[in-house]
């Protein structure tokens, strides 16, 4: 007996140490403790330096937006339409493209982690930058309406894409797409600048490929976003030996919680105030996608049961109000991420996990303990809270 409780001593101080290695790299990205704070790589008072993005602060403007090292945008300001029409004597229904130099609302970084910074301002608006390969920035305009102004690097140029609703913006090595999810719009301006319109919650999204990656793919999850269909999107990465997860929300009244995270399963609790099904996207980096093999061995199961998979997004996109589906893409020839898209078809609050095809064969999908660790590993990490709920 005392061999056995030994053995489950031992297995618990592994577990939490794992257990504490996933709320780093999860947990933080919303209410980082100060440890989890210093994660970010030379992170200053000023500014945030990760993996994938870095940026500075000013007073009132994000500066120096870095996506992969390459800078992509020399400021970012928001400012209250009302504040700024009255300032410019700008009416309301004045041409966006008119809209430049804003003066902008004050701003300081308010939470920093591993995975993301989250930056406060003045008014209602924030924005958050995620430190993923797809560089992904957010502005969400709050209760108000609001401007915002994206001011180009020199080596950057913007242009209206063929869709309409979006603006591309490109560099020497990638391809970054501004979207409007919920009502607004953003365009050039005539300083040939990118400036967007912003209605009280919603948000401006910005998302970067490198060469070559922005498919057909990628201009459908756009789409999703901007139609208010795909309200999340979670990143799933391995930094320094260890899994880290983040998520980055397009829509209000969604709730996304990486509840655990093993290295054959990636567990998520998706909650919604509204009934109405929607999408959420996971995206899986190369590194943390080898512990499963391949895109192909990819399989989805919402509350325990397989979710059908899709072979198109509009059947994947039939499934909201009817039943789960997902869909497996690859981002590219050249790289062995993939994203998952899974319609979830109706809430409150629905139970989703991305793991091995083989385990959901097996049954796996409906066992509540962690992949490979058991009930006792389940327990471990129901007690220590392993987790992040990320609000807006």
């Amino acid at each position: 007996m005392n061999r056995i409780a030994a053995v489950a001593l031992a297995a618990l101080v592994t577990m939490a140490t794992l257990s504490v290695a996933v709320v780093g790299g999860a947990a933080g990205a919303t209410q980082p403790s100060e440890s989890n704070a210093m994660t970010a790589q030379n992170a200053t008072a000023d500014g945030y330096v990760g993996t994938h993005v870095a940026f500075e602060t000013s007073s009132n403007s994000l500066v120096d937006y870095r996506v992969g090292g390459e800078e992509v945008f020399e400021n970012v300001t928001v400012a209250s339409q009302s504040d700024h029409q009255s300032r410019t004597g700008l009416g309301a229904d004045a041409e966006l493209s008119a809209v430049a130099n804003l003066a902008g609302l004050g701003l300081e970084i308010d939470a920093r982690s591993q995975t993301r910074a989250d930056v406060a301002t003045d008014g209602s608006a924030s924005l958050s930058a995620h430190d993923t390969e797809r560089g992904i920035l957010t502005v969400d305009a709050g209760g108000e309406e609001q401007y915002v102004e994206l001011n180009l690097s020199g080596e950057s140029n913007a242009s209206a894409s063929e869709e309409d609703d979006r603006v591309l913006v490109e560099t020497e090595n990638r391809t970054g797409v501004l979207v409007v999810a919920g009502d607004g719009d953003v365009a050039v301006n005539e300083n040939g600048d990118v400036t967007a319109d912003l209605a009280g919650d919603s948000t401006l999204v910005f998302r970067s490929y490198a060469d070559g990656e922005r498919d057909d793919d990628a201009v459908e999850q756009e789409r999703l976003i901007a139609e208010g269909t795909a309200t999340a999107e979670v990143y799933a990465d391995e930094v320094d030996g260890e899994r880290v997860a983040d998520v980055a929300t397009y829509g209000h009244d969604t709730t996304v919680e990486a509840s655990a995270e093993a290295e054959e399963r990636l567990e998520m609790t998706v909650e919604r105030a509204e009934s109405e099904g929607k999408v959420v996207i996971v995206s899986v980096s190369e590194a943390a996608l080898e512990a499963v093999g391949s895109a192909e061995d990819l399989a989805v199961t919402v509350d325990g049961e397989a979710a059908a998979e899709a072979s198109s997004y509009g059947e994947l996109e039939g499934g909201i109000g009817e039943e789960p589906r997902y869909m497996v893409t690859s981002s590219s020839e050249a790289s062995a991420a993939a994203d998952v898209l899974v319609a979830v078809d109706h809430f409150s609050e629905r139970n989703v996990a991305v793991q091995s095809a083989d385990d959901v064969e097996d049954g796996d999908g409906e066992d509540d303990s962690v992949p490979g660790f058991g009930a006792t590993a389940a327990l471990v990490a129901a007690l220590l809270g392993i987790g992040a709920r990320i609000r807006q």
